[in-house]
């Protein structure tokens, strides 16, 4: 394994153990300038949150998903940005809204 392959493990494993161990979870959205619609997965890791789920619905209605099981494509990648929901425009949402994008 070389070093990018192995950088890349690391990174899915900490998204993965984040994902699976969270107990706590915060959703949110955010319209860009382009009128697509972020959702947004977070969970708290040493006092910052951290995206493990992030879908884009764009305005042409095509909808990318992110997550440790698929980090990035053509299209994007999962952020490696923390949320400050003080700080970042966003909405927050309900689980349930999160997770009818999500599962669409």
């Amino acid at each position: 394994m070389d070093d990018l392959e192995r950088i890349a493990a690391e990174i899915m494993a900490y998204y993965r153990a984040l994902d699976e161990c969270a107990t706590l979870r915060r959703h949110f959205r955010h319209a860009d300038e382009e009128g697509g619609l972020w959702y947004i997965e977070a969970v708290p890791d040493r006092g910052e949150w951290i995206v493990v789920k992030q879908a884009e619905l764009t305005a042409a209605g095509q909808l990318h998903r992110y997550s440790w099981e698929h980090l990035e494509d053509e299209n994007g990648g999962l952020t490696d940005q923390v949320v400050d929901p003080e700080q970042d425009p966003l909405e927050a949402i309900s689980v349930e809204e999160f997770q009818v994008v999500w599962t669409r």
